[in-house]
C-alpha cells in the first residue's frame, strides 16, 4: 500500500468533505486534541423533527388498510366453504377445476414463509463467522441455480417460465463476468460492513423483530393469495391479474419494512462512527429507541416514498453499467446505452439508497436527502468508488437465491398435490422468501451506505475506526480518479482526431 498515494487521495477531497455540515444542528465540526477535524455529536438540546412526505405516509397507510380488507375477503370467500361471501355472482363464471378451498393451498405458503424466515435468520447468524464465504458462494451459485430451475420448467412444459429463468441465468452470468475485476473491492467493503454490524448487536435484534412483523403480514397475505389460487371460477387470466396486483402490494410493503430497518441501522452506524465506538461515553442515551421512533414517525413518509422507486432504478443502473463496460467500439449501440445511462443517472440523483442515511441522521425529505447525498459524493469524488462497488448487487443475489429456495420448496410440494397450480404457488412463494431474506441482508447494506456517507463527509471518522481500511479505500479512490481522468482524456483525444480527419477530408 502506497501511503503517499493514500494521503494525497484523502487530501484531494478533505476540504470539500464538509459540504452540508454547516446546516446541521446536532452534528458539527470539532477539533480534537491532535488537531484533526472530525464530526462529533454536540450536547445541544435535541431538535424536534418535522414530518416529511406526509402524503406518501397517508397513501401507504390507506393502501395497507385496503390491501388487508381485500386479502381477508379473498381468503374467507373460499375458507372451508365455496363462495362463503357470495361474491362469485359478480364474476364471469368459468368451470371449476379441482379443489377450490383456501386451506388447500395455504400450507404451501406456510412452508415458504418458514423457509424464508430460517434462511434470513441463518444469514444473520453466519454473518460474523462465514460472511466472506457466503458472499462468494452466492455470486457463483445463483447462475447455476437459475439454469437448473429453467431446465426443470422446460421439463414440466412451462415454456414461459423456462425462457424467463434462462434469460435470468444468462444476464446473471454476463453481469458477473463484467464485474469480476470489482469483486475484491466489493468483498473488502462487505467485510468491513459486517464488522460494523457485529459491533452493534442491537441491529440484529431489530432485523429479527421486523422479520417477525413481516411474517404476521405474510400470514394474512398468503391467506388471501391462497383464496385467489383456489378461486378457479374466474379462470387463470383473472387469477394471474389478481396475483400480480397483490404481489406489487407485497413488494411495496416489504420494501418499506426493509428501508425502515435501513434507516434505523444507518442512524446507529453513523452514531458509532462519530463517537468512535458503541461504548463511548459521549453516545446519547437510548440511540436505538430514538432511531426507531424517527423511522416510524416523522421519517416514515419519506421511507414509503423512496421504497416505491429506489429498488427498480438501482437494479436498472447495475445492468446498464455492466453492459456499458463491455460494449467496445460499437458506436451505435454505445450511443443508445449512453442515452439510457444518462437517463438513469438523472433518476439516481433523486432516488438512491444513500438518502436513507440522510433521513436517519438529519430528518430530511426523501428527494432532498437523495440529492444532497449524490451532490456530496460527486463533489468529493466518492461517486467513482460507489460506481465501482458491487456490494448492493451481491446482497441482491443473496436475496434472490433465498427467494428461489423458498419458491422451490413450496413448488415441489404443490407439484405433488396440484400440478396445475405449481406456477402460481411457486412464483408467489418466491416473493415471500425474497422479502424475508431481504430483511436480513439490509443490515449489511445499511452499514455500507453509512460508511460511504461518513467517508465523504469526514474521512477521519473511517480512519479513526479502522486505519487499514481507510488506507485501502483511499488507495482505491486514487486509482478510480486516475482511471476516470485517463478515460476522459482518451474520449477527448478520440473526438478531436475524428473532427480533424473530417475537416481534412472536407478540404
Amino acid at each position: 500500500m502506497n501511503g503517499s498515494q493514500s494521503s494525497s487521495s484523502y487530501s484531494s477531497f478533505e476540504d470539500s468533505s464538509s459540504i452540508g455540515q454547516g446546516s446541521l444542528n446536532i452534528v458539527r465540526n470539532s477539533i480534537r486534541g491532535d488537531g484533526s477535524r472530525s464530526l462529533s455529536l454536540g450536547h445541544a438540546p435535541e431538535i424536534s423533527r418535522r414530518w416529511r412526505d406526509v402524503f406518501w405516509l397517508v397513501f401507504f397507510a390507506l393502501h395497507l388498510i385496503l390491501a388487508g380488507l381485500i386479502l381477508g375477503v379473498l381468503g374467507l370467500n373460499r375458507f372451508k366453504k365455496k363462495d362463503r361471501l357470495n361474491i362469485d355472482r359478480y364474476t364471469i363464471a368459468n368451470s371449476e377445476d379441482g379443489p377450490s378451498l383456501t386451506e388447500d393451498y395455504w400450507p404451501f405458503y406456510v412452508v415458504a414463509g418458514a423457509v424464508g424466515f430460517v434462511l434470513g435468520c441463518g444469514w444473520l447468524l453466519l454473518l460474523g463467522t462465514r460472511a466472506n464465504e457466503m458472499m462468494k458462494f452466492v455470486v457463483h451459485i445463483l447462475t447455476t441455480y437459475l439454469a437448473v430451475v429453467s431446465v426443470l420448467c422446460f421439463w414440466d412444459e412451462q415454456f414461459f417460465w423456462g425462457v424467463a429463468f434462462a434469460i435470468g441465468a444468462v444476464l446473471q452470468f454476463l453481469y458477473v463476468i463484467s464485474v469480476v475485476d470489482r469483486l475484491p473491492y466489493t468483498m473488502l467493503i462487505l467485510q468491513r460492513a459486517v464488522k460494523m454490524v457485529w459491533s452493534v448487536p442491537e441491529v440484529m435484534k431489530v432485523s429479527c423483530a421486523f422479520m417477525l412483523v413481516m411474517l404476521l403480514w405474510l400470514a394474512l397475505w398468503s391467506f388471501g393469495v391462497a383464496g385467489v389460487v383456489a378461486w378457479s371460477i374466474i379462470g387463470d387470466g383473472g387469477r394471474w391479474w389478481l396475483l400480480v396486483a397483490l404481489s406489487v402490494s407485497l413488494f411495496w410493503t416489504g420494501a418499506v419494512l426493509c428501508n425502515v430497518v435501513h434507516v434505523i441501522v444507518s442512524g446507529m452506524v453513523f452514531l458509532v462512527l462519530i463517537h468512535g465506538g458503541r461504548e463511548a461515553t459521549t453516545m446519547p442515551p437510548k440511540p436505538m429507541t430514538k432511531s426507531l421512533r424517527y423511522a416510524m414517525t416523522t421519517s416514515f413518509g419519506s421511507i414509503c416514498y423512496g421504497s416505491l422507486f429506489t429498488a427498480a432504478i438501482r437494479t436498472l443502473r447495475w445492468e446498464i453499467r455492466g453492459l456499458r463496460s463491455k460494449i467496445g467500439n460499437n458506436e451505435c449501440l454505445l450511443c443508445c446505452v449512453d442515452f439510457m445511462f444518462h437517463l438513469v443517472e438523472t433518476l439516481v440523483r433523486f432516488f438512491n439508497k444513500y438518502a436513507y442515511v440522510q433521513i436517519a441522521v438529519y430528518g430530511k425529505s426523501f428527494n432532498h436527502s437523495a440529492r444532497d447525498a449524490w451532490e456530496l459524493f460527486q463533489s468529493t469524488g466518492i461517486e467513482s468508488l460507489i460506481a465501482y462497488d458491487c456490494s448492493g448487487a451481491v446482497l441482491l443475489m443473496g436475496t434472490i437465491l433465498g427467494g428461489l429456495l423458498s419458491g422451490t420448496c413450496a413448488g415441489i410440494w404443490a407439484k405433488s398435490k396440484y400440478p396445475d397450480k405449481v406456477t402460481m404457488v411457486a412464483s408467489t412463494a418466491m416473493l415471500m422468501g425474497m422479502i424475508l431474506v431481504g430483511l436480513a441482508t439490509v443490515v449489511v447494506e445499511s452499514a455500507v451506505t453509512s460508511i460511504y456517507i461518513c467517508y465523504a463527509e469526514d474521512p477521519s471518522l473511517i480512519q479513526r475506526w479502522d486505519a487499514d481500511f481507510f488506507n485501502q479505500m483511499s488507495e482505491y479512490l486514487h486509482q478510480r480518479l486516475q482511471y476516470r481522468s485517463a478515460r476522459a482524456r482518451e474520449v477527448l483525444t478520440s473526438r478531436f482526431d475524428t473532427q480533424t480527419q473530417a475537416t481534412v477530408a472536407s478540404l
